[in-house]
């Protein structure tokens, strides 16, 4: 009897003597937290099926030269460049037949905060008809059995310039809203092509997908007009720091409207007027 309470102590005894049980350490759960935190963050700014950018060093622009193949100008991209430059950006350049319906699709995965578009672009034609969509062009060579789903969806159309040269695929409104992989985060968006904001449906598309601004013309342009006046507004809005109404005045009053079509510099949205380019990308050097 006494044998069995002695025995019985002793286990009791063992029992306490042993190092109470810890969680993990307070640092441990520091990080963890910190991880947590990381990810929701993260989500947020990328929700499920949205690439994030992939560069996320300096910030960066792109010039997009699709009308490299009709008419090169190297003057226009040297200059344009070294604005962006001295703004602070690090400027991307594309032309030719980099140019295609992937290069599109992908283009809002680069994480460019100032894309200059000099591409050619108009209201989509279809023998007698008219269809309400301004397009942008691409140079790759239309062929039906490329890309049917979004040719079906009314993503992508057969365009010309003329009867010349071959027929190319455009993109259009539901191509930007739908068709891209990733978002234009505060992106300004120059289009120097035709027409680009006679309708309002690519101006529309682009703020949809996470533009600032849209800055285009709103009737067709000749291109060494176009050319001349591009500089203009980029030296204004770079180096002179002004803002997108104040670029867009000074621009009409040193280029003047087309001189054949009289296409005028517009703006998207109308509330962006009094705001400058380190505004809408968020950039300030």
């Amino acid at each position: 009897m006494s044998k069995a309470k002695a025995k019985k102590k002793t286990f009791h005894r063992q029992k306490k003597g042993k190092p109470p049980k810890r969680g993990l350490p307070r640092y441990a759960w520091v990080l963890i937290a910190l991880a947590i935190a990381g990810i929701i963050v993260f989500i947020r700014l990328y929700p499920p099926g949205q690439t994030p950018p992939d560069n996320l060093g300096p910030p960066r622009a792109a010039i997009v030269d699709q009308l490299s193949v009709l008419q090169v100008n190297e003057t226009f991209i040297m200059h344009v460049t070294s604005e962006l430059e001295e703004f602070g950006f690090e400027v991307d350049l594309y032309q030719g037949e980099q140019i295609t319906v992937d290069f599109y699709r992908k283009l809002p995965t680069h994480g460019y905060r100032v894309i200059v578009f000099r591409t050619h672009s108009g209201i989509l034609e279809e023998g007698e008809q008219v269809h309400e969509k301004t397009t942008i062009f691409t140079n790759e060579e239309f062929d039906w059995k490329k890309h049917q789903a979004d040719v079906w969806h009314d993503r992508l159309f057969m365009a010309g310039i003329d009867d010349t040269r071959p027929r190319v695929f455009s993109i259009g409104p539901k191509f930007i809203r739908d068709g891209m992989q990733g978002r234009f985060n505060d992106t300004v968006i120059i289009m120097m092509g035709c027409a680009g904001i006679y309708l309002e449906d690519l101006a529309e598309a682009f703020v949809h997908a996470g533009a600032s601004a849209y800055i285009a013309w709103d009737a067709s342009v000749l291109l060494d007009y176009v050319d001349g006046a591009t500089e203009h507004l980029v030296k204004q809005l770079c180096s002179e720091k002004a803002t997108v109404g104040e670029a867009v005045v000074s621009t009409m009053a040193a280029r003047g409207p087309d001189p054949r079509y009289e296409a005028e510099l517009q703006y998207y949205p109308q509330g962006i007027g009094g705001k400058t380019l380190a505004d809408l990308t968020r950039f300030h050097a």
